[in-house]
């Protein structure tokens, strides 16, 4: 795939994502053991002069054990309910792992809408900078007690990746009971061989990482492949290890190999285009004609009202709609100008007729080329 060099040694700023399995020693109760080796290890690397953020799993595990439950429920609500009483033991277990090094923690719970609107997502990124700034660690988690599966990242592999490009982290590490990324499952291929290093966003990685998680957590490899390719729109690489290594931490970051790196090769992105990138949920669509398509895959222009064949959707001037090309496939994503009523009323017209059918002017463009980021 590719030959390996250590990324991790060079990180300043990481994002570590550990996996519910392993924070619930599969689903027995909280490993607290396992939460302790951890706070030492990034104890010592804080001590090193890198920041530190914790992106975790367990509450919904965690509290099903509490609970007395055997199986994950189905109901939106017992799961909520789960995951308010999993998340005080949660937190209280990090809490007091890192307190036995020194170190202050913070919790923060976020949902997508938290990340979708602009305002709050820049509130989210000055809060954790400044916890980062004054040498706090924050725990991190998706808000399960409120959070519906409209809003849902998913998984919190994805959460990581998000966080890391909130941040502008130079690594995201995602531990799980895996050695990393193989060729094949290794559970049902014996011969499966761990890929070591290769380019974030190849997409022979999905191919590979097909499959389920387990039973208590929701991500599979294919998450956290996906994950490192979002990570790396804003620059960052990413290392799938198992948890259960000791000392992994501490041997990655002193240039060991271990499990799998996958590096960003991918063009940096603008904060603002990052944040679009980074919209999980559309408010709305535009179906584009080829030659629309096509320009916009060649990133050399604005989408004009004229290359916009159908309308899906309702949404507000200001939000982000996706673009998709005729065959229904998603080339770009943006700001659009005009709210859905209006896009209906201007889409396949010229710009030069958009006063006459509307009797306002906002742009020219349905959305411009400033605002647009290709998929």
């Amino acid at each position: 795939m590719m030959a390996h060099v250590a990324v991790a040694p060079g990180a300043r700023r990481l994002v570590v994502k550990v996996g519910s399995t392993l924070v619930t020693n599969e689903g027995r109760g909280l490993d607290r053991a396992a939460i302790a080796q951890w706070a030492r290890q990034l104890g010592q690397l804080r001590s090193d002069g890198r920041q530190i953020l914790v992106v975790t799993s367990g509450a919904i595990a965690e509290g099903m054990q509490r609970l007395g439950l055997k199986h994950r429920p189905r109901q939106i609500h017992e799961l909520q309910a789960a995951a308010a009483v999993g998340q005080m033991g949660l937190v209280q277990a990090y809490e007091s792992a890192f307190a036995e090094h020194g170190m202050v923690s913070a919790q923060i719970l976020l949902t997508h809408a938290d990340l979708v609107d602009r305002s709050r997502y820049l509130n989210a990124r000055s809060t954790l900078l400044t916890l980062l700034e004054q040498g706090i660690v924050p725990i991190i988690n998706e808000n399960d007690t409120v959070v519906t599966d409209e809003i849902k990242f998913g998984d919190n592999d994805t959460l990581a990746a998000l966080v890391s490009n909130l941040v502008d982290a130079n690594l995201l590490v995602i531990l799980t009971d895996q050695a990393g990324l193989f060729s094949a499952d290794p559970r049902r291929h014996p011969d499966a061989e761990l890929i070591r290093s290769a380019r974030a966003g190849d997409p022979a990685l999905e191919a590979m990482a097909g499959g389920a998680g387990s039973a208590i957590g929701r991500g599979g490899m294919l998450t956290k492949v996906l994950a490192a390719k979002r990570a790396a729109s804003s620059g960052a690489h990413t290392v799938i290890a198992s948890g259960r290594t000791p000392d992994v931490l501490l041997r990655l970051c002193a240039g060991e190999q271990l499990g799998s790196e996958l590096r960003a090769a991918l063009p940096t992105l603008s904060a603002r285009k990052l944040w679009m990138a980074d919209h999980l949920q559309m408010a709305g669509r535009l179906v584009l004609d080829a030659g629309a398509a096509r320009a916009l895959s060649e990133g050399r222009k604005s989408l004009l009202p004229i290359g916009v064949v159908e309308v899906q959707g309702e949404f507000n001037r200001g939000e982000v709609v996706s673009c998709l090309g005729p065959d229904g496939r998603e080339i770009a994503r943006g700001i659009v100008n005009y709210g859905s009523a209006d896009a209906k009323r201007i889409a396949r017209r010229a710009s030069a007729e958009i006063e006459v059918i509307l009797g306002y002017v906002e742009e020219d463009e349905m959305i411009h080329r400033d605002n647009l980021v290709l998929q």
